[in-house]
């Protein structure tokens, strides 16, 4: 089969393909497996949103809805985000789609042409750069550090600007880092923005799952709304992932330009999906907060046992749900480590380099599963890992 030259440019995300190894050695092999490579909550869609979504089905939204959304939904997200970040957007500027990957697909083939640039986090969440490279645009990386906290430094961002710099992505909390971009960061960030007129997409997914800081969002400083467009969605603080509802806010006229694109892609999102979106940000937050709760523990528990392993060292991440430890002193490189934990010890984790150039020297590991597992595998790695610093089979 002879595909178009373009899908050389579209990459993966390898969660999902070490997610599928890692059920084949439980299946052919009986290993077990402690599953930290994927990045979805473990717990169960709160009870109030599957049973407003039951609702809707059985009250017959069941068909198709505007391209941009039910008009009550999209009111229910304006609702939301000024009451979580005092920032009102008209309805009229929301579009409501299957997860929010399709907002950030549909604005940059829609906002770049051959020859743009589009500048990105690294490390960072790797369908960004997939689908930059694929719009034929130039990706720009961004380089996030350990001595800064993986926030992104302002001084080397404005170094990286040039006449052709079309969007700049953030990401906070920061996916795979945890990092969290200060008030100040965001702030200097949009005067940037301003100062040499580019946009700016901020992926606030992880913004309710914080932990020892206060969050700030850029869309607090975009005062006229022109220049900010935000993605987020029900995936991860409500733990719906497979339900597929995300949503984008933005200027009117980029607003228009997602809903021709979505009315060529999907149609539309879910309609009962939507539905149960009115509940679940308009209802109980207990669930949620208990589940950030929950993280925060984890969180603690999988940093204390990290930092006690040789050769491992992990900065403490201020928001998301993952782990980064360095693991430069191990002498092994990323990929071939995550790959002997996988098929040796039984730990899906994922190689630093899954998530940019920048990743090598660290792996990631998602802390949404139990603190029993966490432990099962912080003792494989202690008593592993002696070994494994004496092996002979190291990279160069």
């Amino acid at each position: 089969m002879k595909f178009a030259k373009r899908m050389s440019r579209l990459g993966t995300e390898s969660a999902f393909e070490i997610l599928a190894r890692a059920q084949r050695l439980e299946r052919e092999k009986g290993i077990e497996v402690v599953h930290l490579q994927i990045g979805e909550p473990d717990f169960d869609t709160p009870r109030n949103i599957r049973d407003a979504a039951i609702a809707a089905i059985n009250d017959g939204f069941t068909h198709y809805t505007a391209p941009a959304g039910m008009p009550d939904v999209r009111a229910a997200i304006s609702e939301y985000y000024a009451k979580l970040r005092g920032v009102t957007y008209d309805p009229d500027q929301i579009v409501v789609t299957p997860g929010s990957k399709e907002i950030m697909y549909s604005l940059i083939m829609m906002l770049v042409e051959d020859g743009d640039e589009v500048i990105y986090p690294d490390p960072g969440y790797p369908i960004y750069k997939s689908v930059i490279d694929y719009s034929g645009a130039k990706a720009v990386p961004i380089p996030l550090r350990e001595e800064n906290e993986f926030r992104l430094d302002i001084s080397e961002l404005e170094k990286l600007i040039t006449s052709k710099t079309r969007i700049l992505i953030i990401n906070s909390p920061q996916n795979p880092t945890g990092g969290v971009l200060t008030h100040d960061d965001v702030e200097r960030i949009y005067r940037l923005a301003c100062d040499h007129d580019f946009l700016i997409m901020t992926d606030e997914i992880y913004s309710r799952i914080i932990y020892d800081v206060e969050y700030a969002s850029i869309s607090q400083f975009d005062g006229k709304q022109e220049r900010v467009i935000v993605m987020d969605g029900l995936s991860k603080v409500y733990a719906m992932c497979g339900w597929r509802l995300g949503w984008g806010l933005m200027p009117k006229a980029l607003a228009q330009g997602v809903i021709r694109m979505q009315t060529n892609i999907t149609s539309c999102a879910t309609s009962f999906v939507q539905k149960a979106t009115i509940e679940a940000l308009s209802g109980d937050q207990t669930d949620p907060g208990k589940m950030v709760t929950e993280f925060r523990k984890r969180r603690d528990v999988f940093i204390e046992g990290l930092n006690q392993i040789e050769g491992f060292c992990c900065t403490k991440p201020h928001g998301a749900f993952y782990v980064w430890p360095n693991i430069k002193k191990t002498g092994w490189k990323s990929l071939e480590l995550s790959e002997y934990l996988l098929n040796e010890l039984g730990i899906a984790g994922l190689s630093g380099t899954a998530f940019g150039a920048e990743g090598e020297g660290y792996l990631r590991f998602s802390y949404a599963n139990s603190i029993e597992n966490i432990y099962k595998a912080i003792n494989r790695l202690k008593e592993a890992m002696p070994a494994l610093l004496k092996a002979p089979v190291k990279s160069n």
